[in-house]
């Protein structure tokens, strides 16, 4: 797991989702940003979310 410094989170905190406009919770286990109103879970890879529906995988 990767341990983000604040700044990163902060600004991990500030995206929204693409689709939904909707805030994203950040799941640090799984290095992931989620958004409950689309469905979607959006992968954070190497510090950089990738913010890209195709991207995504659905939440179960």
């Amino acid at each position: 797991m990767i341990d983000l410094p604040k700044a990163n989170r902060r600004m991990l905190e500030a995206l929204v989702c693409p689709l939904t406009q909707a805030t994203l919770a950040y799941d640090a286990e799984r290095q992931e940003l989620i958004s409950k109103a689309a469905g979607l879970a959006f992968p954070v890879r190497n510090g950089i979310p990738v913010m890209l529906v195709d991207e995504a995988r659905p939440l179960e």
